[in-house]
């Protein structure tokens, strides 16, 4: 049980960093990113294990994935539109 924590807890903290390199624009603050993939890794292990029972380590860490996953989701904030310049709107 003990490696099924650490290994979603990694696999939690490994999605957050590539979100944060991938979405660094939309996403607040470095360490909430990171903290808030640590901790859903760990929760989504917690259900998913609670749920199946002992014995399902792959599966208790696709439910951390898709726990952090969805968590992550929360976090991003929309994308900013540009503004066309206005001397190119009145030109057209």
């Amino acid at each position: 049980m003990i490696v099924e924590t650490l290994g979603s807890v990694a696999v939690g903290l490994a999605l957050a960093w590539l979100a944060l390199h991938r979405l660094a624009h939309r996403l607040p603050h470095r360490s909430l990113v990171l903290s808030t993939g640590g901790v859903g890794g760990a929760f989504g292990a917690f259900v998913t294990h609670t749920s199946l029972g002992p014995g399902h380590v792959t599966l208790t860490l696709l439910g951390a994935v898709a726990f952090t996953a969805a968590l992550l989701s929360l976090l991003l904030r929309p994308a900013r539109r540009r503004r066309p310049h206005p001397r190119s709107a009145s030109a057209a």
